[in-house]
C-alpha cells in the first residue's frame, strides 16, 4: 500500500505530465488546423465524429460540445459503422476520426468506405505516419511523449490531448460563427445555466406581483397591501405613475422613529428613488442588481408603466441560482 505522501506525489506527477502535454500542443496549431476549421465552416452538412475504445468516449464528448455550441454533430462508433451505421453519414457531412495509433483494424476497414462516399475526412491521431493520417484530407497531431499511466499503457495523456484538440476545434468554430450567449441559451433551455441566459423578469411575475398604494394612502392601508401581496414591499403610485416604494424595512424604521405614525401617509415614508428593472431584463441581471445594492425587491417597469415587484425569493425559486 502506498503512503499518503506517495499517493499525493503520484497525483501531482500525473497532473504535471498532462499539463506538459497540453502545453506542447500549442506548437502544433498551424495551417492544418486552420484548414480543418475552414473545411468545417464551408460544409453544409454535419460533423460525424468517429472513434473506438477510449477515443470513442472522447468522440462522444466532442459531439456533445459541438451540438451545444451550434455545430450539428453525431457520434459514430468505428466498429458499428461497418455493420450498418454508415447510413448516418450524409453527402455533405465532414467526418472527424480519432485514433491514437491510427492503425486499428476498425479504422482501416472504415476509411475506404468514407472516402468512397466522397466525404471529407479530418484525422486526430497520435501517429502522423499512420494509415489514418495518410488517408485523411487533413491530419491533426495529438501525439504524446508518454501516457501518465506508469506502464505507459492506459490512455491518459493521449485522451487528454484528443479532448483538448476537440475543444480547440469547437471554440474556434463558435468564435468564427460569432456564437453569442443568446445562441447558447437556445441550446441550453434547461437547468440553472439555461435559466440564467433566457429567463426574463416578466416570466416570473404573477398577477399577485403588483402591490400598489396611492400617495395619500394611510399607513394602515400600506401595511395591509404589503401583507396581502407577500412581497415585502409596495409601489406608491399617483395616477398610475410610479412615485416611490415602501418596503417592510421602511415600516420597521418608521416604527422605531415615529410615535405618531398613525397620522402618516405613504409619501411620508416612501423611498422616492427605488431601484428599477425593465420587465424584459434577464432575471439573472435582476438578481445581480439586488445583490449589488443589498436589497430584496425591485420595481419592474415597461417604459413608464408599472408592471409589478420582483422579489429575490422568486428568482431563487425559479432556479436561476
Amino acid at each position: 500500500m502506498k503512503t499518503s505522501v506517495e499517493i499525493k506525489n503520484i497525483a501531482k506527477e500525473t497532473i504535471e505530465l498532462e499539463l506538459d502535454t497540453i502545453s506542447k500542443m500549442q506548437e502544433r496549431i498551424g495551417d492544418s488546423f486552420v484548414n480543418a476549421i475552414q473545411l468545417i465552416l464551408a460544409s453544409k452538412g454535419r460533423l460525424i465524429v468517429a472513434g473506438i475504445g477510449k477515443s470513442a468516449n472522447i468522440a462522444n464528448k466532442m459531439v456533445a460540445t459541438f451540438n451545444s455550441t451550434g455545430q450539428p454533430a453525431i457520434f459514430l462508433h468505428a466498429a458499428d459503422a461497418i455493420h450498418g451505421d454508415l447510413g448516418n453519414i450524409q453527402p455533405d457531412d465532414v467526418v472527424i476520426c480519432i485514433s491514437k495509433s491510427g492503425n486499428t483494424s476498425e479504422i482501416k476497414a472504415l476509411l475506404p468506405f468514407i472516402k468512397g462516399m466522397g466525404n471529407s475526412l479530418i484525422a486526430l491521431t497520435g501517429n502522423m505516419n499512420s494509415f489514418l493520417a495518410k488517408e485523411s484530407n487533413i491530419a491533426l497531431d495529438v501525439s504524446v511523449e508518454k501516457e501518465a499511466c506508469p506502464n505507459n499503457l492506459a490512455p491518459t495523456s493521449s485522451t487528454t490531448a484528443q479532448l483538448v484538440m476537440g475543444d480547440a476545434i469547437a471554440v474556434s468554430l463558435l468564435a468564427c460563427k460569432d456564437f453569442t450567449d443568446k445562441d447558447f441559451a437556445r441550446f441550453h433551455p434547461g437547468g440553472t445555466l439555461g435559466k440564467r441566459l433566457y429567463l426574463k423578469v416578466s416570466d416570473i411575475l404573477s398577477k399577485e406581483s403588483t402591490p400598489s398604494v396611492g400617495i395619500t394612502s394611510t399607513i394602515n392601508e400600506v401595511i395591509i397591501e404589503i401583507s396581502e401581496k407577500r412581497l415585502g414591499a409596495t409601489a406608491v403610485l399617483e395616477k398610475s405613475q410610479l412615485r416611490g416604494i415602501i418596503t417592510d424595512g421602511d415600516l420597521r424604521r418608521m416604527l422605531e422613529k415615529e410615535d405618531g405614525f398613525i397620522t402618516l401617509i405613504a409619501t411620508d415614508i416612501m423611498c422616492k428613488s427605488p431601484k428599477i428593472i425593465n420587465h424584459d431584463a434577464l432575471a439573472y441581471d435582476a438578481l445581480a442588481l439586488m445583490e449589488s445594492n443589498n436589497i430584496s425587491q425591485l420595481i419592474v417597469m415597461d417604459g413608464q408603466q408599472y408592471k409589478g415587484i420582483v422579489h429575490i425569493h422568486e428568482i431563487i425559486k425559479a432556479g436561476v441560482v
